[in-house]
C-alpha cells in the first residue's frame, strides 16, 4: 500500500511540517514497512515563508514592525534569488496573524497590518525585484488600510486632516484617501499574492460576515465591520477607479487582498494554483493507494479553496480515497464529502482545555492517524475475504 500525506498546520498549534511529522509517526507504527511519501502543504499562512525559503536555499531577515494590535514585535520575511532576480517572501501571519492577536483583544475593528506594510517596504530597501505575499491566518480586518499608511497612503477626515486607521472601525470616519505621496519604488517591484479567491470584501458573504466572528467579532461589531469595510470600498474606487468589493481574493486576510490590488499594484493568485509552482504534489498523489491530509478545523469553509479540499480534488482525477484528520469537526463538516474527502476523523479524545489540547495535539495526530489506518486495514481485510468467497463459489 502506497500512502501519500499531504497535511496543512493546525492554526495556533502546528505548522505543516509538524503536523506532517506527527502523521508520519502514526503511519510507522500501523506499519513501519509502508511505502510512504510526505508533503506538507502550505497554503499561504502560517509556516510560508520558511517553506519557500527552505525549497529556495534562501535566508530569513528579522525585522522589528508592528504587530496587529500596535505593539512593536520580531517578524521576518524570506529572501531567496532565482535567475537573477532577488525575491522576497512575505507571510501575513507572521506580522499581523491571529496568533499575534491576545485572546481578551481578538476585536478585528481594533486590529492593523501596518506591520505588513513595513515589511514590503524592508524589502524593497534590499533591492528586491519580485515579492511574494501569502495571505492566510490573518488576525486583522482593516482592509489592507494598514499597509497602505506603511506605504505612504495617506486617509483623510472631511476636513482634510490625516487619519490614522489603526482597525477596521477607523475607517468609518474617512472620507477620501491621498495617494500622493505613495512610494513610488512599489511600482517597479512585482507583487504576488497566494489568497483564497473565494474570500470577497463585500456583502453577505464578504469578510466581516463570514471571518469577523472567528477573530472575536460580536455580531454587532460584524456589522459595523460590513458597514466600514463597504464605505472603505466606496473610498478606493473614488480614489483609483478600481470597484474591489466583490473581486475573487479582495476579502484575503481581512481585506488584505482589496488593499495590494488598490495600493501595491499587486496581483491575486488563487493559493493553491500559485504555491503548486513551488510544491509539486500532483504527480506524488496520483501515485498513492490512500492520501490522508488534515487540517486544524474541518467545516462548511473547508472546500472553498482550503488544502484538504484543494488535495482530495487531485486525488479524486484517479478515484483514490482520502481520509482527513482534524482538530475539530465543525458546522456543515459534512460538505466536504462532496468535495471528494470521503472520510474525516478528529484527534479530540476527551472533553479539554484549548490549551491542554495544543500541547496533546502532536501525540493525538499520531495516535488518530494510527487508528484511521487500522480502520482501513480491517475493511481490506473484510474485501478480501469476500473475494475468497466469491473465487471459492
Amino acid at each position: 500500500m502506497k500512502i501519500v500525506i499531504v497535511p496543512s498546520g493546525f492554526k495556533e498549534c502546528l505548522d505543516a511540517e509538524d503536523v506532517a511529522l506527527a502523521m508520519e509517526r502514526g503511519v510507522r507504527r500501523f506499519d513501519p514497512t509502508v511505502d510512504l511519501e510526505v508533503i506538507p502543504m502550505i497554503d499561504g499562512g502560517e509556516g510560508f515563508v520558511k517553506t519557500i525559503v527552505r525549497l529556495k536555499n534562501g535566508e530569513i531577515v528579522y525585522k522589528k514592525v508592528t504587530g496587529p494590535v500596535g505593539k512593536k514585535i520580531k517578524s521576518y520575511f524570506g529572501i531567496y534569488t532565482e535567475n537573477g532576480k532577488r525575491n522576497a517572501v512575505i507571510e501575513m501571519a507572521a506580522v499581523a496573524g491571529l496568533k499575534l492577536v491576545p485572546r481578551h483583544q481578538r476585536n478585528p475593528l481594533k486590529t492593523t497590518t501596518y506591520g505588513v506594510g513595513e515589511l514590503i517596504v524592508a524589502a524593497i530597501d534590499m533591492g528586491i525585484d519580485n515579492i511574494l505575499i501569502g495571505c492566510g491566518d490573518s488576525g486583522t480586518s482593516d482592509g489592507g488600510a494598514g499597509m497602505a499608511q506603511a506605504l505612504g497612503i495617506r486617509f483623510l477626515d472631511e476636513n482634510k486632516q490625516i487619519i490614522h486607521v489603526n482597525g477596521g472601525e477607523d475607517l468609518m470616519e474617512v472620507e477620501s484617501i491621498d495617494m500622493q505621496n505613495a512610494d513610488p519604488r512599489v511600482k517597479n517591484v512585482s507583487i504576488n499574492v497566494a489568497c483564497n479567491w473565494n474570500n470577497i470584501l463585500c456583502g453577505e458573504k464578504g469578510v466581516a460576515h463570514i471571518f469577523g466572528p472567528q477573530k472575536g467579532a460580536t455580531p454587532k461589531q460584524v456589522e459595523q465591520l460590513a458597514s466600514a469595510l463597504d464605505h472603505y470600498a466606496d473610498l478606493i474606487e473614488q480614489a483609483t477607479k478600481m470597484d474591489v468589493r466583490s473581486l475573487p481574493g479582495s476579502g484575503a486576510s481581512g481585506g488584505l487582498g482589496a488593499g495590494l490590488i488598490a495600493f501595491a499594484g499587486a496581483t491575486l493568485h488563487q493559493r493553491f494554483n500559485i504555491i503548486m509552482k513551488y510544491i509539486n504534489i500532483e504527480e506524488k498523489i496520483l501515485t498513492a493507494d490512500i492520501v490522508l491530509t488534515a487540517e486544524g478545523s474541518l467545516d462548511f469553509q473547508t472546500p472553498n479553496g482550503k488544502i484538504p479540499a484543494e488535495v482530495a480534488r487531485i486525488a479524486k482525477k484517479n478515484h483514490i480515497p482520502v481520509i482527513a484528520i482534524t482538530g475539530t469537526i465543525g458546522k456543515g463538516a459534512n460538505l466536504n464529502y462532496h468535495a471528494g474527502i470521503d472520510a474525516y476523523s478528529s484527534i479530540i479524545q476527551k472533553p479539554i482545555s484549548l490549551e491542554k489540547a495544543i500541547k496533546k495535539a502532536p501525540k493525538w495526530i499520531e495516535e488518530s492517524t494510527e487508528s484511521v489506518l487500522r480502520k482501513v486495514s480491517i475493511g481490506m481485510e473484510i474485501a478480501n475475504k469476500e473475494n475468497r468467497k466469491e473465487r471459492a463459489i
